[in-house]
């Protein structure tokens, strides 16, 4: 195929018209779907496990030193992970990724009999080189395949997708450990019914097809590029350290995981016995759902201009992000670390009701704030290219940044740190975020008209060459 006729394909020939179905298996839909469901099963399950607080134990150092080697690691291999993705392609990066979930998830099985940290943490440092490998599949599939005008639905699909399995997930401890009030670690079954779940999630991602053969309802390909290099990739990566579009977007990366072990920790884990805590997992995770919805819905369809949506969009999130954390300082203000050690606040349990409501409200809030960011910032990355070997790399730089802050989080929580200290670091990071996010899509972001008037134009500077 020449270079004439891939510029007729990427624009949408008449000559190559598709057929539009749901159910077509190499359609963009169909296989973000599929991703979803790969993302279900394992960092879904994953997320639901983090969720309890400790990893479901009662001391949570453990899991944070064995999340440090996870995001440690996660923060090399999620840069690294972009190349690697266009060199294996999805099938073997998926592949390799899932079963290092499983993995994880035996090692607390392990650590619930022998009390041994040694294992958790050399199987976190496992899991984040493959966490960096799926997510840098999972980043480029979500943000390349969609067409360039419905990136916001297409990530709300996926991220309701996924956050299923942190729903289905929060089941799990809720109902196994329902008659434990008194408990302070999960039980076996727990564990094994997340590595079930995860090795499901393995299996299916050999489901998943290589971007070059998705095909758009227009007759587009995801990309001409079957096949990458060493080399072209390690080029590639060097260069987004010195991208004024990548380092715009470093605030916002960092600050997208850093978050997770204060409100796990301390906000779920601190106010609420085990299984209310299960519980408050399946709506933080059911709260993503909805808060994907709602910011692709304003991403896709709020204004005809797309700059303008995504600078609306912005707004809400940093609107709803300030009530949010202002309602976590004035819970904050209630109790600190040093009460720890009088075994204070007293664990809630979700037959409380009033003194229950409030804190469940609040968590709940977080979850939903989390999902708007993150599509968010997923559907800028998406609005800077279409091709999957250009967001792969993009996704993964932005998975590395976040994996290096999450890293940071996960030691600053194991030494102690007061609380009130990590929420205000964590507003504050979100807050420096949004006006470098805005200023990304008023230099970046082209509208839809421009979009289509630039590969016009290079369609025809090829044409006028070839003819």
């Amino acid at each position: 195929m020449g270079l004439h006729e891939d510029a007729e394909i990427e624009k949408g020939s008449p000559r190559n018209p598709i057929k539009p179905s749901i159910f077509r298996y190499n359609s963009p839909l169909a296989q973000v779907g599929l991703i979803g469901f790969v993302c279900f099963c394992c960092p879904g399950m994953f997320n639901a496990l983090s969720g309890m607080g400790g990893g479901g134990q009662v001391d949570p150092t453990a899991a944070n030193n064995a999340n440090t080697a996870l995001y440690t690691a996660f923060a090399i291999f999620g840069i690294l992970g972009g190349g690697i993705y266009n060199i294996l392609g999805p099938k073997l990066t998926l592949l390799c990724g899932c079963s290092t979930y499983i993995l994880y998830a035996g090692s607390f099985l392990y650590y619930n009999h022998y009390h041994h940290q040694a294992f958790a943490i050399v199987a976190g440092a496992f899991l984040g080189i493959g966490a960096g490998l799926l997510w840098a599949a999972q980043g480029a599939i979500m943000t390349s395949y969609p067409p360039h005008d419905r990136k916001g639905t297409y990530i709300s699909i996926f991220w309701s997708i996924f956050n299923m399995g942190g729903v289905i997930g929060g089941l799990i401890p809720f109902i196994l450990n329902y008659n434990r009030i008194e408990a302070v670690s999960v039980n076996d079954g727990t564990y094994i019914g997340f590595m079930v779940f995860m090795s499901i999630g393995t299996v299916l991602s050999l489901s998943i097809l290589h971007p070059s053969r998705v095909i758009r309802d227009d007759g587009s390909r995801c990309t001409n590029i079957k096949y990458s290099s060493v080399g072209v990739e390690a080029g590639a990566i060097l260069k987004l350290f010195l991208d004024w579009r990548m380092l715009l977007m470093v605030p916002a990366s960092w600050a997208s995981n850093f978050f997770y072990s204060y409100q796990f920790n301390n906000v779920n884990g601190v106010l609420f016995n085990l299984r209310t805590r299960g519980l408050n997992n399946i709506f933080y995770w059911g709260a993503q759902m909805i808060g994907s919805v709602f910011i692709g819905y304003i991403m896709d369809f709020s204004f005809k201009s797309r700059r303008r949506r995504g600078l609306f969009g912005i707004g809400v999130v940093a609107v709803l992000g300030t009530a949010i954390w202002s309602g976590g300082l004035v819970k904050q203000l209630d109790y600190k670390r040093s009460d720890l050690v009088h075994d204070l606040p007293k664990k809630l349990d979700f037959k409380n009701g009033g003194d229950f409501a409030g804190p469940f409200v609040l968590y709940f809030s977080y979850g939903l704030l989390d999902a708007m960011y993150q599509s968010m910032v997923y559907w800028i990355i998406g609005a800077l290219a279409d091709d999957s070997e250009i967001l792969s790399r993009y996704t993964g730089f932005y998975k590395g940044v976040q994996s290096a802050g999450a890293a940071v989080a996960w030691q600053i929580d194991t030494h102690k740190v007061p609380f009130l200290n990590e929420l205000i670091t964590n507003w504050a990071l979100m807050t420096v975020s949004y006006p470098l996010l805005a200023l990304l899509i008023m230099k970046a972001v082209k509208d839809d008209d421009d979009q289509v008037e630039g590969k016009s134009k290079a369609a025809e500077m090829i044409s006028g060459i070839y003819s």
